[in-house]
């Protein structure tokens, strides 16, 4: 889609599309979205609208410290992980890899 993205088994995570607003966005849960919003709410925003209601996540690059980033990234990687091994639905890999 002309944005550099983060996938596991062909499958997104992660993407740098809204990093022109200063946004990366994470695909979380709704209920970790929300955690994550709580604890810091300076950094991290829902989406707005339905993928927003679904757990899409915008994290503010420039406020976020590298150990947050890196365990935000965790977060959605292992969420991908789990969704990937639960469906058996694995794509060819593309772009970027985190294993």
């Amino acid at each position: 889609m002309g944005a550099p993205d983060f996938r596991v088994g062909g499958r997104i995570f992660a993407t740098l599309a809204s990093q022109k607003e200063g946004y990366g966005n994470l695909m979380l849960t709704p209920e970790q979205q929300a955690e994550f919003v709580r604890e810091l709410p300076e950094v991290f925003l829902s989406i707005h609208g339905g993928w927003g209601r679904m757990g899409m996540t915008h994290i503010r690059l420039a406020q976020a410290s590298e150990d947050v980033l890196v365990g935000a990234l965790r977060t959605a990687w292992m969420l991908r992980r789990e969704k990937n091994a639960g469906t058996n639905k694995k794509r060819a890999p593309k772009g970027g890899k985190f294993s």
